[in-house]
């Protein structure tokens, strides 16, 4: 005859649980601040008091963001640490303090739940390990997403009627050859000069590389105060219209409030173009030289028999490679080369007039930078098709390659 036997349940070993706490506040302004203080200084005296309670940290953030997780180390650190086993009970204000992303609360919430740890919403009243309550957290997390894309939009429509009534931004902290007194831009005498000086190394066909060691040379420093300066930096300041007195609004918008992507505005939202908006460094004269010159530069091409000219058409050579890569230092076009067997490319200019005229100009295999656009842009096989459609250029610089999409798009391909 069967026997049953019964087997009563162990009783669970009284322990003490780890808790932590997390915290984040916007900015660090004075009152942001005394916020952030006073949460650390609760919390502390709340865990430190309770006796089955054993102190495990503080953590917390300042971000003006609670939609994205970059930037967000204290939020980081804390869910390494309930990886490893060492918390086993999160208190924190709120759900929007977490994140403002719905998804991301959600991922949060489950990944602790996963792990057998509750975190504790205050404002809510709210446990996250009870999956009864995963409803109400989603609902409630979904309402503080609204309120962010609310808010994003009420700043958009106020930088529209800042740029329609002419409104420019008159902070110009980082910006060489200008700052802002009392709300008006005006020019720094000094830095000016340094101004004027890279306008016209340029006109004189210096590349930007040259104007680089030329100002280092003469241990002038950036505006942040490096003593070492970046050509891609230089090309950008040789091709702002604020250096001529005008001032073109809108050149970049937030795309997704949810991602904080900007985008380059190459048409999709109103831009706002403001001639004398402040006193110019350079004349209008000079500044339009340069563009010429700049865009003169890029165009250089070798034709089939040999020879230099410029472009017509931007896709007219034997290799496309050669109407896509321009240098970064001299923004002279790149040509094919087979040296040793292996096919290279290299700028012209270095090319032609040696390396001293081009010292940031870096040699760039084919078969190299051929599977590096095949993974980036056009997937499993290179593809010239694809690369045509979708490339507009691409820049080598001494370190890394940018190759700029005809949608707006980046990519970033270090040497």
């Amino acid at each position: 005859m069967k026997k049953v036997i019964v087997i009563p349940p162990k009783l669970q070993k009284y322990k003490k649980l780890k808790v932590a706490a997390y915290c984040r506040v916007s900015t660090l302004s004075p009152t942001q601040r005394r916020s952030l203080d006073y949460q650390i200084k609760s919390y502390t005296k709340m865990i430190t008091e309770n006796p089955d309670w054993i102190y495990d940290g503080i953590f917390y953030d300042v971000g003006k963001s609670g939609l994205r997780r970059s930037g967000r180390t204290g939020l980081d650190k804390m869910l390494k640490k309930t990886e490893k086993g060492k918390i086993d009970y999160i208190i924190t204000k709120s759900i929007s303090g977490i994140s403002r992303d719905t998804v991301e609360v959600l991922k949060i919430v489950r990944y602790l739940r996963e792990r057998r740890i509750n975190m504790y919403f205050e404002n809510e009243n709210l446990d996250s390990i009870r999956l009864d309550k995963e409803f109400e957290i989603t609902l409630r997390s979904m309402i503080a997403q609204e309120e962010s894309r609310n808010t994003s939009e009420n700043i958009q429509w106020g930088f529209q009627r800042k740029f329609e009534k002419e409104n420019i931004f008159t902070k110009y902290k980082n910006f060489m050859g200008y700052t802002c007194i009392d709300g008006e831009i005006v020019i720094v005498p000094e830095q000016a000069e340094v101004v004027r000086k890279m306008f016209e190394l340029y006109l004189q066909g210096k590349t930007f590389g040259q104007i680089k060691r030329y100002l280092e040379s003469m241990n002038i420093k950036t505006v942040t105060g490096n003593e070492q300066w970046d050509t891609t930096t230089i090309q950008k300041m040789l091709k702002n219209e604020k250096y001529k007195g005008d001032t073109l609004l809108q050149k970049t918008y937030t795309e997704d409030f949810m991602t904080g992507r900007k985008v380059k505005n190459t048409g999709q939202r109103k831009q706002y173009y403001i001639n004398r908006s402040h006193p110019a460094i350079v004349s209008d004269e000079v500044f339009e030289r340069v563009q010429k010159e700049m865009t003169k530069r890029a165009r250089v091409i070798r034709h089939e028999d040999g020879t230099e000219g410029l472009s017509t058409n931007k896709y007219n050579g034997k290799y496309l490679l050669g109407n896509l890569l321009v240098c970064g230092d001299c923004g002279a076009s790149y040509r094919r080369r087979t040296e040793r067997e292996i096919v290279v490319w290299r700028c012209a200019t270095r090319i032609e007039k040696g390396k001293e005229a081009c010292l940031e100009s870096p040699t760039v295999k084919e078969e190299w930078i051929k599977e590096r656009l095949t993974s980036m842009v056009s997937g499993e096989l290179y593809d010239e098709n694809i690369i045509r459609e979708k490339v507009e250029q691409i820049c080598v610089y001494q370190k890394h390659l940018v190759v700029k999409g005809k949608n707006d798009i980046e990519w970033i391909i270090q040497i």
